[in-house]
């Protein structure tokens, strides 16, 4: 169980944190092993009130793994002992879930453990790509420089991501508000005039009796539509997680005007990257290849990824096994052809990802250039046509009136 403890050292001062025990008999005789004098020890209570609240959440951040990472490495180039940076670390983090972890890490290294195993227990935190990182690192003894590479590598997906999250924020928003205000009309508004216009005996035009039919239909079935919704939602979901309807989807999502080119080279700058710095850490590259396979997003990708790695374990380059798929470009698979033969295969990747990644930059560009008039002329033509199918019937009984 989970325990909260409170001590004193040797020198007086007052230390606190969680620690896992079976009882508080053997949290005691733990912490008098490390040389503290328990004052209290506790069970951990938690709000879930609090911690469904996204601003209360212990959820542990890509942003706090990068910090992590970086102020590690520094510590360890300033040349402290892993587990000296790790306690210094300790007591600099704010989140009591990351806290935790690190205090569980240092406990597991006294122990006789390695760093890589260690984490290895926190999947959720630290990725197997980031353990074998960690791995190969420690065998050739630069830990400082494969957690700066880490950190750098981290940084350069938030970037990625936030960049892409950013292009695509302005059309959701958008989509979401025609939605909201379509739904109002729908449900309020145009009931409302329908009654006036049934009461006044006013001729409908075609586009208002669509529209009227429509808030109809949506009243009179809004439980049936809701629940298709909840369903289909559900079932694809379900669906989603087959192979084949990972196959259907994923093949789909490649095929996407513009966004399936941004997907497939958001695709690659990750794959080319991670590559790079696996291998550049010593890392097998079949085993690099199977771990890299991982992060694609995408079951094509991850399959043709998965053959490499085995054409590559019976003896075929890992040029002419990329260039046996269409899903690689060529200029990907002639730049690992060359690192190939000039034994830097590691720094052609990472300038594949440089490449690739400034290829996304100017992708996103364009598709926020593109889909800003797109929008403004969806919107146009959709209040045109209420404005029209609202306005109409008003306007041919001002007409026969006058």
């Amino acid at each position: 169980m989970r325990l909260l403890y409170q001590a004193v050292t040797r020198e007086g001062k007052k230390v606190r944190g969680v620690i896992n025990a079976n009882d508080t008999n053997e949290a005691t005789a733990y912490l008098r092993s490390k040389n503290f004098i328990p004052i209290s020890i506790s069970k951990e209570s938690k709000s879930k009130f609090l911690d469904a609240l996204p601003m209360f959440s212990q959820k542990i951040t890509a942003s706090d793994l990068v910090i992590f990472t970086r102020q590690l490495s520094s510590m360890l180039t300033a040349g402290l002992t892993l587990i000296k940076s790790l306690e210094i670390l300790k007591e600099q983090l704010e989140k009591e879930a990351m806290i935790e972890i690190v205090d569980n890490i240092i406990t597991d290294i006294e122990e006789g453990s390695t760093f890589s195993s260690a984490i290895a227990k926190y999947p959720q935190v630290f990725s197997s790509i980031y353990v074998s990182l960690i791995k190969a690192s420690e065998t050739s003894g630069l830990l400082d420089r494969s957690l700066l590479r880490l950190a750098d590598n981290l940084e350069k997906q938030q970037k990625l991501k936030g960049t892409i999250r950013s292009a695509l924020m302005y059309p959701i928003i958008v989509i979401i508000l025609m939605v909201v205000v379509v739904a109002i009309m729908m449900v309020f508004v145009i009931p409302q005039l329908s009654v006036l216009y049934n009461d006044l005996n006013i001729p409908l035009p075609l586009p208002t009796q669509i529209i009227v039919s429509l808030s109809n239909f949506v009243i009179i079935f809004w439980p049936v539509i809701l629940a298709a919704i909840v369903l289909s939602v559900f079932f694809y979901k379900r669906w989603h997680k087959t192979e084949n309807g990972q196959l259907i989807i994923d093949n789909l999502l490649l095929k996407l005007p513009v966004f399936g080119v941004l997907i497939r080279k958001t695709i690659l700058v990750e794959f080319s990257r991670t590559l790079g710095l696996m291998i550049g850490t010593g890392s097998l590259v079949v085993e690099s290849l199977i771990k890299t396979s991982d992060i694609s997003g995408n079951i094509h990708y991850k399959n043709a990824i998965l053959d490499v790695a085995r054409r590559v374990e019976k003896g075929v380059t890992v040029g002419d096994a990329m260039a046996a798929y269409t899903l690689f470009p060529p200029v990907l698979v002639q730049l690992v052809k060359i690192g190939e033969q000039t034994g830097k295969l590691d720094e052609t990747l990472i300038r594949a990802s440089e490449y690739f990644e400034g290829e996304v930059n100017e992708t996103v560009k364009a598709l926020t250039t593109a889909l800003e008039p797109f929008i403004m002329v969806v919107l146009g033509i959709g209040v045109a046509f209420l404005i029209i199918s609202v306005i109409t019937p008003i306007y041919s009984l001002t007409s026969s009136i006058q």
